[in-house]
Order: structure tokens, then C-alpha cells, then sequence
């Protein structure tokens, strides 16, 4: 099983035998929507490759906010592992990928029995914390253009942990729904950016062309 994830590289020997003895790798397939209300009640994943997007949805309006984007590393479902009660987010995977299923009640066990795998779970809950109440901040205080500066910096920042570019071969309808907005807006503030000279952006995908002037439009969002 190739379970070597840079998180994961302290845990010990013994603990990585019980998690490859307990575990089975599952692939996600693409427009799949694997994690359905039961699925997370009896199971937990740490996501070794691939894209899948967590949101919740307005069925009336059809308006999307994702709320986690996940890829390499990632870990589902944390609220579930603490509290045991259901957690009622939709998904949906964007690039076709794999998962190390392990049973819910074994992670829990491992939690007390291995302090240092304790911790690992712990420190991600707390990142996930700082990033929905980051997403809530940017939603209620700042516009499109500057919660899309502060994505792209964020993918950066994200890209040399995971060695992967989280935004790349996403369409600008799904990057919307990071931010909370629409298609037709990211692509006119994708095509400014392009203007100004800090952004290169084809089909599917954005790279960075110039940091210092992202650094310079996002001091004037920051100070």
C-alpha cells in the first residue's frame, strides 16, 4: 500500500502495519459523488491523489459554495471522527483519484493509542477551522476580485506542500464557487489580471506570471 505521506512520516512502524491491516486504497472515479450521508458515518479517508470538492448547495437556486477543495493529504471527514453525528455536505470528485478507506471507530482508537497520530488529526482540524473562518471573513468583507487574488496566493502557498497545483485544470464555473461568485465574473477579473500582467491563463489553467505586482494588488487588499 503506498501510504507515504509527508503527515503521516512520524507515526511509527507499529501504527503503520495497523493502518495498512485496516485500510483499503479506493479510487474515485470522476464525477462521482462517493461520500454519501452513511459512507462517512462508518468510514474515514485520507485522500492520496486526485480532486474532490465538498459543498452545499441552495436546491431552489442552484448556487454552489464549495467549502473544501481536497486533494493529496487531505482528510474526510474530521467533523464526523469527533463528534459521530452526520455531516451534511455534498461532493463531488473532479479529478479522478484514490483514498485510503479506514473504519471510522479504528481512527478513533488510534487517537488515544497513538498520541502522535492524536496530534496529526488534531493540527488538521485546526487548519480546517482557520480556513472556513478565513472563507467566511473573505465572503462578508471583501469583493470577487480581491477573494481571487487571495485564492491564487493561498494555491501558492498550498502547491509547495502538496507538490500539485490545486487549481489547475479546474474550470473558471468550479474556481467560482470557491469564492462564492459566478463564471461570468472570474472570467472578467481573470481577463484583467491577464491585462495587468500578473496572470498567464489558458483553457483550464492559470499560472502566475509576475509575484510582484499579486504582491503588490494584495498589500492593498491586507493593508
Amino acid at each position: 500500500m503506498n501510504f507515504q505521506l509527508d503527515t503521516f512520516k512520524q507515526i511509527g512502524e507499529g501504527l503503520r502495519q495497523e493502518i495498512e491491516a485496516a485500510g483499503k486504497v479506493v479510487r474515485l472515479e470522476r464525477g462521482e459523488t462517493p461520500f454519501d450521508y452513511d459512507e462517512a458515518l462508518e468510514h474515514f479517508f485520507i485522500f492520496l491523489s486526485g480532486k474532490i470538492k465538498f459543498f452545499q448547495m441552495n436546491l431552489e437556486s442552484g448556487k454552489e459554495q464549495t467549502v473544501y477543495l481536497m486533494g493529496r493529504g487531505d482528510m474526510y471527514d474530521t467533523v464526523v471522527l469527533l463528534d459521530g453525528k452526520p455531516h451534511e455536505l455534498m461532493s463531488e470528485v473532479l479529478e479522478t483519484g484514490e483514498a485510503l478507506r479506514l473504519p471510522i471507530g479504528k481512527v478513533r482508537e488510534w487517537m488515544y493509542k497513538y498520541p502522535i497520530f492524536g496530534e496529526i488529526i488534531l493540527k488538521y482540524v485546526a487548519a480546517q477551522v482557520r480556513h472556513v473562518e478565513e472563507l467566511a471573513t473573505d465572503l462578508t468583507l471583501l469583493d470577487t476580485r480581491e477573494r481571487l487574488l487571495k485564492l491564487i496566493v493561498r494555491n501558492l502557498e498550498q502547491s509547495e506542500n502538496r507538490g500539485k497545483n490545486m487549481l489547475e485544470g479546474l474550470s473558471h464555473a468550479e474556481i467560482a464557487k470557491l469564492i462564492g461568485t459566478v463564471r461570468h465574473v472570474v472570467d472578467r477579473h481573470i481577463k484583467q489580471l491577464k491585462e495587468e500582467g500578473i496572470l498567464e491563463a489558458g483553457r483550464r489553467k492559470i499560472a502566475l506570471k509576475s509575484m510582484e505586482k499579486l504582491q503588490e494588488q494584495l498589500n492593498q487588499i491586507l493593508y
